[in-house]
């Protein structure tokens, strides 16, 4: 893990892997980039994989301000400049799907193609006010009764192994309070990407049949918007689709890079 400065003032902690096809994976709000932990073994060498804590979360700098969605892409596209990197597949969890669309539209010409693990394509219709009261009630610092709370807020439909679980808590309750309203906030208050602009590197769509946090609607919007899009659904799966699925993710994501090889220059 080293850090990287992106901003004045402002560092990514990154945690680098493998040589090959450069790979950017972005997580979701709330989450660090441990969520890929079980993700990370299940990928080949020959990919470069870059794993960076976004702004407010783990070992990243966490600034008063600059949680907006155009803010943190603009994050992801200094770290590819500082690293050297010309272009990169992006990988995006949940929201950090929504970031990797955000960078595919304002600077297509770093992106390869786009992995959308469980990604929204439009926040702002998307009834947010369960978690709205939820974050109105976190501590500073956050308990454990605000941890329990917050990934209470997630159905698992597959079993995910307690130690993950609580590598997740940990770094849940690292996050200060005001970077999660504040990012949460970023976030549905956002211009929908795909609203800004189009996409059209090749995009692979990964959705949880029993998602109860987006409906279905919105994996069928990003389909239909984005030309040329494949999408998969995997059953007996949840919204957190990385957290219940990594081995099936991983295949995914090799199959489709490995099928688009020829656009890796």
């Amino acid at each position: 893990m080293h850090r990287i400065t992106v901003a004045p003032g402002i560092r990514l902690a990154v945690h680098e892997q493998g040589t090959g096809i450069p790979v950017l994976l972005v997580h979701a709000w709330g989450e660090t980039h441990r969520s890929f932990d079980r993700l990370l073994p299940r990928l080949p060498a020959t990919t470069r994989l870059i794993v960076p804590d976004q702004r407010g979360v783990g070992d990243s700098s966490k600034p008063p301000g600059g949680y907006d969605v155009g803010t943190l892409g603009h994050d992801l596209v200094h770290l590819l400049d500082a690293l050297e990197i010309e272009r990169c597949w992006l990988v995006g969890t949940s929201s950090g799907g929504y970031l990797a669309q955000q960078v595919a539209v304002t600077n297509p010409e770093r992106v390869l193609g786009l992995v959308l693990v469980g990604a929204p394509g439009d926040l702002s219709a998307v009834d947010a006010s369960g978690l709205t009261d939820l974050l109105t009630h976190l501590s500073e610092p956050l308990t454990d009764d605000d941890v329990a709370s917050l990934l209470g807020a997630f159905t698992f439909h597959t079993p995910v192994p307690e130690s993950f679980l609580q590598s997740q808590r940990t770094a849940v309750a690292g996050i200060p309070r005001r970077v999660w309203l504040a990012s949460f906030e970023g976030l549905i208050s956002a211009t929908p990407p795909l609203e800004r602009g189009s996409i059209t590197v090749p995009t692979l769509i990964l959705w949880g049949a029993d998602d109860d946090v987006l409906p279905r609607e919105q994996a069928t919007l990003l389909r239909a918007a984005i030309p040329g899009s494949r999408l998969v659904i995997y059953p007996d799966t949840g919204h957190l689709v990385l957290w219940e699925q990594p081995s099936r993710v991983a295949a995914d994501i090799v199959e489709f890079i490995a099928g688009h090889a020829d656009g890796c220059g």
